[in-house]
């Protein structure tokens, strides 16, 4: 077990700055996506110049933003991070893009947030490397055109379909979609970060946290954490039934499912008769906003075929019925 009095000297504060792989053979998963990004960073290195901007897109936590780090890192290149809520204004925009050094990564998170005021100031920029700025107002206004410096744009975002078309064709360099990930693929991941962390995890804790890792390198390493603080705390060595403990007192199942999700389900079952429901209707139930209800829970749900979305509503599934009958699978 390990404790504060022996934990790893050499792990940062920052623990999700120390769990993010900084070279391409410690990012697993997506392999297509990482093959097709090596190819481009290479040829524009060959050629001396910038790989062309790229959009990556899929559920939370399944790595964008630590590809967009592997980007910049492979080209020796500076990153720069903003989100596409903080880019209210042309001059927000203009600020960043005309104070980027040489050869930048710019990496944009929830670029859907992007106004459209916004996306057709970005277009030059994207296009052409220039940003035109119009300067006062009525007949005096007049335009003028800055010369930006090389530059790579890497787009995230977990609602594709909110891009305007014209934006998505800017990225000559690729759109890639970053799915969820495979249990063999999140135990891999459990263990590298165990060994950060200075933790001897067995192998069937390993297994115990993936399975209930949603699918999500993010909450796997989330609930890697979660599970030593239940384990240092209660001065218990690492192990299934330990794992098993602390998942309960979390009130993560063995789906890794949460009372959230669970509640989801057994509205849409009692309120609504298993649906058809609409999203608006039920996340009035649930007191949710309806974003949260179709981006935060419903992915996993959908992904574990507990749920379909139709053109009348929300619909639960014979699987989903099945497993709110199934009480031992609720909570153990």
């Amino acid at each position: 077990m390990s404790s504060p009095a022996n934990a790893n000297p050499t792990v940062p504060t920052s623990l999700d700055s120390a769990l993010r792989p900084s070279r391409w053979d410690e990012y697993v998963g997506q392999k297509q996506t990482k093959a097709n990004i090596r190819i481009a960073i290479d040829a524009a290195k060959k050629r001396g110049s910038m790989p062309e901007h790229i959009l990556f897109y899929g559920p939370p936590g399944v790595g964008k933003t630590t590809l967009a780090y592997l980007v910049a890192h492979t080209l020796g290149s500076q990153l720069k991070s903003t989100s596409g809520v903080a880019i209210e204004r042309a001059g927000d925009l203009a600020a960043i893009l005309t104070n980027l050094e040489p050869n930048t990564v710019l990496f944009i998170d929830e670029i859907h947030r992007l106004s459209r005021k916004i996306e057709e100031l970005l277009y030059p920029a994207l296009e052409s490397g220039h940003l035109d700025l119009v300067l006062g107002k009525g007949p005096s206004a007049r335009t003028v055109e800055l010369a930006l410096p090389p530059f790579t744009l890497v787009g995230a975002t977990t609602r594709v379909a909110e891009l305007s078309g014209p934006l998505r064709s800017r990225f000559g360099g690729g759109t890639y979609q970053l799915d969820f990930y495979s249990d063999d693929d999140l135990r891999d991941i459990i263990r590298r970060s165990a060994k950060l962390l200075n933790l001897d995890a067995p192998e069937e804790v390993i297994e115990r946290i993936a399975s209930r890792s949603r699918a999500t390198p993010r909450v796997a390493n989330s609930l890697l954490k979660r599970v030593r603080d239940f384990s240092e705390v209660h001065e218990r060595e690492l192990s299934v039934k330990l794992c098993d403990d602390a998942c309960k007192l979390f009130g993560i199942d063995e789906r890794g499912l949460t009372k959230d999700d669970r509640r989801y389900l057994e509205t849409l079952h009692k309120s609504f008769r298993g649906g058809p429901a609409g999203v608006r209707a039920i996340a009035s139930s649930l007191h949710e906003d309806p974003d949260t209800i179709e981006h935060v829970y419903e992915p996993y749900l959908l992904r574990l075929g507990f749920l379909e979305r139709s053109p009348r509503g929300r619909i639960l599934t014979p699987t989903g019925r099945a497993y709110l009958k199934d009480g031992s699978e609720k909570l153990f």
